[in-house]
């Protein structure tokens, strides 16, 4: 299964859908030498100066295409569960995040909200093998379309973002 291509700092920044070119310039990168593409499904990171920013860089139709997140002041009322991962046993906490959509529509206020892992540890997540459900449960089968089922959420947040702004 093909896993997330390594990405330049310039092809980073040049990614990004929903920022201005003064957020664009100010945006902290990740350590790209520490970064394992191939145990990624989405490169996410969270700014070290701003803790409630994060950033999402999604391999989207062969091409990478990243969005700026702003995490929301209210906590869940009860353990949330990600909308990406799906994972109902997740070592780490949910958070909600705002994404301003793309073009017109972020400009005049449009956000869409989602919860995700609060270190964006879904790769991971997905990657731990399931426990047996079962005699004979496809315990890798299962950790596959886990990976599929996490890439298509990300890969349709981010259309959504993009092109939700075109509806």
């Amino acid at each position: 299964m093909p896993s997330m291509i390594p990405l330049t700092e310039s092809q980073i920044r040049s990614s990004f859908l929903n920022v201005s070119q003064r957020e664009r310039a100010a945006i902290v990168m990740p350590d790209l030498a520490a970064v394992d593409a191939d145990r990624l499904d989405y490169l996410g990171w969270r700014d070290p100066k701003l803790p409630r920013v994060g950033y999402i860089v999604v391999d989207l139709d062969g091409e990478p295409a990243g969005i700026l997140l702003r995490q929301t002041e209210g906590t869940p009322r009860a353990r949330a569960q990600c909308s990406w991962c799906e994972d109902v046993l997740l070592p780490n906490e949910v958070v909600q995040f705002n994404v301003r959509r793309a073009g017109a529509a972020g400009r005049n206020g449009d956000t869409v909200g989602t919860l995700i892992c609060e270190r964006f540890q879904c790769s991971a997540n997905v990657r731990v093998p399931p426990r047996e459900a079962y005699l004979g449960f496809d315990v890798e089968g299962e950790r596959q379309r886990r990976i599929r089922v996490l890439r298509a959420h990300a890969e349709g947040f981010l259309r959504d973002i993009r092109d939700g702004s075109r509806a």
